[in-house]
């Protein structure tokens, strides 16, 4: 059983397990996500490469919970389009959880499959392959097993009907069992806090902040205090001094928007810890130890050095744009070194990274852990120093050391 969930009201697409289904044209891929999922999510036509594009859907899955299914275009498309078909399928690898690979069973594996299986091992991605169309020929049916008895394939099957619905159920179990040791109860800051304990919040509210709301990296900080039965206090950085003033005894932690460190930490005494929204999400997507090395790196830049600043999202730039203007301000004033910036955003995210002296990523509130450990993986294999935002920006204003000291007490 699947059922679609809010945008306003549902997990973070970032917190939920990433569900790919992979597969060669006419496979039958999407009508085995369309069966899974309860829903006409993908269109299905007998027509090859009828999938050009990843879909994403949101939704929950029996009996797994909040999960993101993707539907990939065939891996065996042809031609000058079909290629860029096929990389989009391959760069969804960076983002899947749980992979599912869909085989015609009256056909059998291709070499394109194979080559993905090897993938799945190679980037320790947990899988299932599902041999669909088992209703086309009943008594010549592939069951995995030779006459002896002994499994044909070296990978894990289910044979399923996306037609008939025949070993549907038995693919969602098996999909929620190789998925299950992927859960975990990480917090973003909710075991570094007690009951009770009152937790400030500066949450800047300037141009680049959207009208009517807060930013999700706030809001989830708010939910994990909250669950944790701490106390929220939210301020800006004009009022955190009355803020300060008005609670009866200090806070037990101060969470600041990276980009007002340089007013915070002149306002909040050494005796109070103090760390960054941006600085909570390296930690919580596994790349925090990554990012304190590339940010002292920073003293090592040269004159004409490139840098990678990249953006997990994608949204209008401001004029005071953190990413594209702020940033490599910070960081030229701070090297003294006259620097070459480039920019991403999105999906967009370079493979070969060889020509960087260093990559500064955002907090990644958008993107899944592995899609960010993928990134930070690329960066450590080509040797280029990787950190993000608040992580650097606490380096430049001196405050590196204190803002980590509450996860390594």
């Amino acid at each position: 059983m699947a059922r679609e969930t809010s945008d306003f009201n549902g997990t973070p697409n970032a917190n939920r397990l990433h569900i790919s289904f992979f597969g060669r044209r006419n496979a039958g891929k999407s009508s085995v996500v369309n069966a899974v999922t309860g829903q006409d999510l993908s269109i299905v036509s007998e027509v090859k490469g009828t999938t050009t594009d990843p879909v994403k859907k949101a939704m929950e899955l029996l009996p797994l919970g909040p999960v993101v299914i993707i539907d990939t275009p065939g891996i065996d498309d042809d031609g000058q389009v079909g290629d860029k078909r096929v990389a989009k399928s391959y760069q969804v690898l960076s983002k899947t959880d749980v992979a599912v690979l869909v085989i015609d069973n009256f056909v059998g594996p291709a070499a394109e499959d194979l080559e993905l299986i090897n993938l799945f091992k190679k980037k320790n991605i947990p899988y299932i392959v599902a041999l669909n169309k088992v209703d086309l020929d009943m008594e010549s049916l592939m069951t995995g097993e030779d006459g002896d008895g002994e499994e044909q394939y070296e990978f894990p099957t289910v044979l399923v009907s996306a037609l008939t619905g025949q070993g549907i159920t038995e693919l969602k179990e098996k999909i929620a069992e190789i998925a299950k040791p992927l859960s975990t109860d990480k917090r973003l800051i909710g075991d570094k806090i007690a009951d009770r304990d009152v937790v400030v919040l500066v949450t800047p509210i300037d141009a680049s902040a959207p009208k009517g709301r807060m930013i999700l990296p706030q809001v989830q900080t708010i939910r994990d205090i909250l669950d944790n039965h701490a106390i929220s206090v939210v301020t800006q950085v004009a009022e955190l001094a009355s803020c300060l003033n008005a609670l009866k005894e200090p806070p037990a932690l101060i969470i600041t928007d990276s980009q007002a460190f340089h007013q915070v930490k002149g306002i909040v005494p050494d005796s109070i810890p103090l760390t960054s929204f941006s600085i909570l999400f390296a930690r919580f997507k596994g790349i925090l130890d990554t990012a304190v090395h590339g940010a002292r790196y920073l003293n090592q830049l040269e004159d004409g050095d490139i840098v990678l600043i990249s953006e997990g999202c994608t949204h209008h730039r401001q004029c005071e744009d953190i990413g594209t203007v702020k940033l490599p301000g910070w960081i030229e004033e701070y090297s003294g070194k006259k620097l070459l910036f480039e920019f991403t955003s999105g999906g967009q995210f370079p493979q070969e990274l060889s020509k960087y002296a260093l990559v500064v990523h955002c907090g990644g509130c958008m993107l899944n852990e592995r899609e960010m450990v993928y990134r930070q993986g690329l960066a450590e294999e080509q040797g280029v120093p990787f950190t993000n935002y608040g992580t650097l920006i606490a380096h430049i204003n001196g405050i590196l050391d204190r803002s980590l000291e509450i996860f390594y007490e």
